[in-house]
């Protein structure tokens, strides 16, 4: 945004050009759409009627899984009974709505970390170190491995990111959209193990007993192919950013309330030493709960679920401990009440969130409830099947299919569990494994992440750049990150293509075919 568009809804005056061309009416058509909040309210309306009339006509769609004997059927949300759930579950819906929860706590401790200087200092410190070659590589590189802390890289990467891209004097959206193609376009790629990687095995490997009723899938079985996936999407995303993105947005002069520069006083010196060493000290009292199979953080059988289900807690004591620390060696916290105030003020900056998220989880709540999801889920994968499709092309297909799905369902398990059970038998008919068919649907539920307004941190990301650029629009948001999309889909079904042409295992006991 240049500044005279900053504050306004109005498109990016970009250099011209086929993809720019395409991207400003892209833009400018979507924000011609409403605000967030007035938009989601408008869907959530679109929802109840076709709720209503689906769930008179009744439609409904067979379960895939022969173990369901019930169809799924359209539920009328406007019954009676219905009103009356809605209505008694309206706070529950918003307080259980999983996003909520997991932004507040976090930035209760990023909120000591920011206001007392620390993050500033230690991104100052990052860019003067790190070559600019390398910083956009790194953000979206990051953004990928994040995947390991859950959904974290959300509230912390990305606004990091903007942060970042201020400091060295650029557009503050591109390094919020690399970051964000890196957290959610990049999703599933990893060099670490995640809890991802179990629970897509699971519905894997019950959607494998249909046809074998041995059939065991490792967890990790897709572990090289997403690997080796980092590298590759990393390049892409960096190659956007550079070529399409900050070439797009042209140069930031909206108002700088941040100072960045190469030189650090004393006190800034060591209140950064010393909060490395709180995190250090942080990092290895985790790594004494993790470690050891008899750990704080392990279960009873050696498990990492307590680990998994900690990490937003420990994310939030790790930032507030090390700002606390740096605070008050740095003599920019006096006491408690300086403390309290910043934990406030984090809190009163994320209004404008707390008012998307309630209409964001009642939105995607109502798609559950009338199971107009699953149903077009489950109509979209049996009209691909009836095409006539073998091998590779369905194996394309079926990766196409499921990122048209995740933009109307965002969990990847739900999506996972409609569709394992039609798609791993048949391609097992075929001679594909169930590894083969989970590695294609993780491609196609990941690149689209980036391009739905359905996604639950979608509107959290709007509010992290309505600080850069005020009352952004959605369709502003979607023409940034499109680009990255079309770039990742690009590399990853060619290399998924070759993978299996080559026949190199997808992981740890991840074969390509099935005998």
């Amino acid at each position: 945004m240049t500044t005279e568009e900053k504050g306004t809804n109005e498109g990016v005056k970009a250099p011209e050009g086929v993809m720019q061309r395409i991207l400003n009416q892209i833009e400018v058509l979507g924000n011609k759409l409403p605000q967030p909040v007035t938009l989601f309210a408008i869907l959530i309306a679109i929802v109840l009627v076709l709720s209503f009339i689906f769930g008179n006509i009744g439609i409904s769609a067979e379960h895939p899984s022969p173990e369901v004997e019930e169809p799924i059927v359209a539920v009328n949300l406007l019954t009676a009974d219905n009103i009356q759930m809605i209505l008694t579950s309206m706070v529950e819906v918003f307080a259980s709505f999983p996003p909520l929860g997991l932004v507040l706590v976090v930035m209760l401790g990023i909120g000591v970390a920011e206001r007392s200087g620390l993050i500033a200092i230690a991104l100052r410190v990052f860019v003067a170190k790190v070559p600019k070659k390398l910083i956009t590589f790194s953000i979206v590189i990051a953004g990928m491995v994040s995947s390991v802390a859950a959904d974290a890289g959300y509230v912390v990467l990305i606004p990091l990111g903007a942060a970042i891209f201020k400091g060295m004097g650029r557009h503050p959206l591109a390094g919020l959209a690399a970051a964000f193609a890196g957290v959610s376009g990049g999703f599933g790629a990893n060099f670490l193990p995640t809890g991802l990687d179990p629970m897509i095995a699971a519905f894997t490997q019950s959607a494998a007993t249909i046809m074998d009723a041995s059939y065991t899938v490792n967890p990790l079985s897709n572990y090289y192919l997403m690997a080796a996936s980092v590298p590759l999407i990393g390049l892409a995303g960096t190659w956007v950013t550079e070529k399409i993105i900050v070439p797009r947005l042209g140069s930031y002069e909206g108002e700088d309330d941040e100072t960045y520069s190469n030189t650090f006083s004393r006190q800034e010196k060591r209140g950064l030493l010393w909060a490395g060493i709180s995190v250090i000290v942080i990092l290895g009292l985790i790594a004494a709960a993790v470690i050891p199979a008899n750990g704080v953080l392990r279960d009873a059988d050696g498990g990492m679920n307590p680990f998994y289900n900690s990490i937003v807690p420990l994310m939030f004591i790790l930032f507030f401990v090390s700002g606390l620390v740096f605070g008050l060696v740095a003599k920019t916290i006096k006491g408690d009440k300086d403390v309290a105030n910043m934990t406030a003020e984090a809190m009163g900056t994320m209004g404008g969130y707390i008012v998307l998220a309630f209409v964001a989880a009642h939105l995607v709540q109502f798609f559950i409830w009338s199971n107009l999801g699953s149903i077009m889920a489950i109509s979209g994968a049996a009209g691909l099947q009836n095409i006539g499709f073998t091998g590779i092309p369905l194996l394309v297909a079926f990766i196409l299919v499921s990122s048209f799905i995740n933009l109307i369902i965002g969990s990847a398990s739900a999506k996972w569990a409609i569709l394992a059970p039609i798609f791993v038998p048949m391609l097992m008919l075929m001679g594909y494994s169930p590894e083969t068919t989970q590695a294609a649907y993780r491609i196609g539920d990941s690149y689209s992440n980036i391009l739905t307004p359905l996604l639950p941190y979608f509107p959290l990301v709007i509010v992290f750049a309505q600080k850069y650029v005020k009352n952004i629009g959605i369709g502003t948001i979607i023409s940034v990150m499109l680009p990255y999309a079309i770039a990742f889909m690009i590399v990853r079904i060619p290399m998924f293509i070759a993978w299996i042409l080559l026949n190199i295992p997808l992981g740890i006991e991840g074969p390509i075919y099935y005998p």
